[in-house]
């Protein structure tokens, strides 16, 4: 396969990307979300512990 041909078929699979970013970055944002989510119960979960005893 020669470097132009190589060239051509890797700026055609950049016009689907797009649409897979977006995903990406929605996903890693609810990761992130959920993470600070649980650290917060957890430490919710430990001043309540550490007031009670």
């Amino acid at each position: 396969m020669s470097r132009n041909t190589a060239m051509a078929e890797r700026g055609q699979g950049n016009v689907s990307r797009g649409p897979t970013s977006i995903a990406c970055l929605a996903f890693v944002a609810l990761l992130s979300l959920a993470f600070w989510a649980g650290a917060a119960w957890i430490v919710q979960h430990l001043l309540s512990l550490m007031a009670l005893g």
